[in-house]
Formats: structure tokens, C-alpha cells, sequence
């Protein structure tokens, strides 16, 4: 997975864990991090994504493998000594200490002066914007300040690689998405290198640079946010990168960077994400906004289906229908004519072009 034209800052190779030697939570991750980039593992809960993060931080060992940071393996490393910072869901402050103490005791520990304290303790505060508040206890701050500053205790130390376990967990929407501009903002202006463990894909989209997708201990796939959501590997990634419908169906035809499935409404016209062949199950990936109501442009996938139910969202309106085999096809339009435009029993002409329908491995068939 290595590329010759980047600096790597972080690999994994070969690396299990296993909690009770038995169940691998992690299985065989091989995974490379650039210098300087946010780097994102994206999964639900158990997929194995923390515990990634807690082995590269050195709280936890692998069982098998090893895990090299700027070429060395630290494998024997202490965390103290791996010149990483750390920001955890619940900031981990100490409640008796002012905002300044905070920052300045784990300095305090390696042994650097008080003057160069103070110099780094101005210096992060300036960074996360909470120049003046040293003098504060966290419990006299908002909790977006709070996270701000256990930002700023892991960047203290100066460290070239950060890493963030569901910082913005216990934050309300608003204030997450203030703070995942504020956290992509420091880490461009600083160049450090940032791994981040999320299970929000929205929030995986919007900060990083690239993302993996952890699945039973397993990466789905790693790439951008766009290519994630517009070119899916796996079912799974598919499914869990914002909505998308799965038909399923078995292929019938192949051409070039084309292929024909059967499905229970009719043939319906896919680009292929490996090679296929006739008679082989497929799932069928088709975004909710790339579906046209009315189509009158003939497209490569036209069908006729009655509206089961409506919601009204705002912006938009999300349709429900029964096509091709799923029950709970999604069709979202914009909210462009009021919610009367379409109504619950209305009959539709819908449909979607080739390319924004992809033929996935079927991963229930494989089970």
C-alpha cells in the first residue's frame, strides 16, 4: 500500500489484536499515514478502529505485526516516548487545575523549564484561540472551549503527529461543526500529521484527506471522501457512506466498463467495479439524488413505481417506493415547488443514468 512518491509518517503492517487469544478485533491491517495529512478511521462501533488508534498510541500491544512511525518500529516504544499527542471524547482535564496548569504539568514532567513552559503554553493557547483563559478552571469554560483545551495540551509538546479518539463526541451538532473547522484549520496551519477515529461519516467527509473504513476488525477501503462516495469498492462501504439503495440482482451481460443485471423488476444497466461474470450475484448501488422523477431523458435505467410514502425534510423531500426488488427504495428531490409536488399513491416515471449505478460484489450472497 506504500507509495514511493510520499513521505510516510505511520504504517502498519501485518497487525492483529486480539483481546482474549482468540477473537481477532483487528485482523492483518496493513495501512500506511502520509506526513502532514488528516487521516480518518471511519467505522461503527467494534470495527476495530479505536483499538488501532490505542496500538499506534502504544496503550495497547499488537498481537501480531508491527507498527513503524517516520520508518522505526516502536513496537518496544513506550507511549511517552513516541512523540505523539492525544485528545480523548471526554478531554481528560484535570478539574482542579486552571487552564494554563493543564497544559504546563505534562511539560512540567519532561523536564522543560518554566520559561520555555510559559512560551509553549502561549503558543498552544494562541493556536486553538484561547489566548487569556489560562487563569480558568475547565469546569468555568463551554465545553467546545474544554475541547479546545485538550487541543491545545496535546500540541504542547510540539508533536508531529496528533492523534483524536472521538473528540467531538460529546459536543451538540452546531458545535461540532464549528470545531471540525477549527480542528482542520490547526492542522494546516501546523503541518502535523493527524490520525482521527470517528463513527460519523459526515464528519469523516468534511475534515479529511483520506479516509479508512473499518468493518469486523477488517479496512473496507481507504481513499478520499469523494472517491469513497462516488466510487465504492464494497457493499458495505457503499451502504455506510451517507444513503444509497442496493438492489439486488445477477448479472446477465458484460461489455467493456459495462454489464446487464437481472433484477426482480427488470434489467437494469451498472459500471462494474471488477470484472463479472454472467450468472454471478450482484448488489447494485444507486445514490437517493442521482434518481430523476419524470425522466424524460433517456436514460439508461427507466421504471415506473407508486410513491409509498413521503417525508418532508426541508430542503428537500425524501420519497419512498417499492422497485426492483427493495421496498424501501429512496428517491430525495429538492424542495424546489413546496411539499405538494408529489404525494403518497402518486404513480412515477423515475430513473438514473449507467455511470451513477455501480455493480458491487454481493455481500449477502457471500455470506
Amino acid at each position: 500500500m506504500a507509495d514511493t512518491d510520499v513521505e510516510l509518517h505511520v504504517e502498519f503492517r501485518g497487525v492483529s489484536k486480539s483481546y482474549d487469544g482468540q477473537t481477532l478485533v483487528v485482523r492483518d491491517l496493513d495501512l500506511d499515514v502520509r506526513k502532514g495529512e488528516l487521516f480518518t478511521l471511519l467505522g461503527p462501533s467494534g470495527s476495530g478502529k479505536t483499538t488501532s488508534l490505542m496500538m499506534l498510541a502504544g496503550f495497547e500491544a499488537p498481537t501480531a505485526g508491527d507498527i513503524l512511525i517516520d520508518g522505526s518500529s516502536v513496537r518496544e516504544t513506550p507511549p511517552r516516548k513516541r512523540g505523539i499527542g492525544v485528545v480523548f471524547q471526554n478531554y481528560a482535564l484535570f478539574p482542579h487545575m486552571t487552564v494554563g496548569r493543564n497544559l504546563s504539568f505534562p511539560l512540567e514532567i519532561r523536564g522543560v523549564s518554566e520559561e520555555r513552559q510559559a512560551e509553549k503554553v502561549r503558543r498552544a493557547l494562541e493556536v486553538v484561540r484561547l489566548e487569556g483563559l489560562q487563569n480558568r478552571r475547565p469546569d468555568e469554560l463551554s465545553g467546545g472551549q474544554q475541547q479546545r483545551v485538550a487541543i491545545a495540551r496535546a500540541l504542547v509538546s510540539e508533536p508531529r503527529l496528533v492523534l483524536m479518539d472521538e473528540p467531538l463526541g460529546a459536543l451538540d451538532r452546531r458545535l461540532r461543526e464549528e470545531m471540525q473547522l477549527e480542528i482542520r484549520r490547526i492542522q494546516h496551519d501546523l503541518g502535523v500529521t493527524v490520525v482521527y477515529v470517528t463513527h460519523d461519516q459526515q464528519e469523516a467527509m468534511a475534515m479529511s484527506s483520506r479516509v479508512a473504513v473499518f468493518h469486523r476488525g477488517r479496512i473496507q477501503q481507504v481513499a478520499d471522501p469523494e472517491t469513497l462516495y462516488e466510487e465504492p469498492e464494497r457493499e458495505f462501504v457503499a451502504r455506510f457512506i451517507g444513503d444509497n439503495n442496493i438492489l439486488r440482482g445477477q448479472v446477465t451481460a458484460v461489455s467493456g466498463g459495462t454489464c446487464v443485471a437481472e433484477t426482480p423488476g427488470g434489467p437494469v444497466k451498472a459500471v462494474p467495479v471488477r470484472p463479472f461474470r454472467p450468472g454471478e450475484p450482484t448488489a447494485l448501488a444507486i445514490r437517493p439524488e442521482r434518481v430523476v422523477l419524470s425522466s424524460r431523458r433517456g436514460l439508461a435505467n427507466e421504471f415506473e413505481a407508486r410513491i409509498e410514502e413521503v417525508l418532508f425534510i426541508g430542503d428537500h423531500l425524501r420519497m419512498r417506493l417499492d422497485l426492483c426488488g427493495n421496498r424501501n427504495f429512496i428517491v430525495k428531490i429538492p424542495n424546489t415547488v413546496g411539499h405538494g409536488a408529489v404525494l403518497k399513491g402518486d404513480r412515477v416515471r423515475l430513473g438514473w443514468a449507467q455511470m451513477d449505478c455501480r455493480a458491487l460484489p454481493d455481500e449477502r450472497a457471500a455470506v
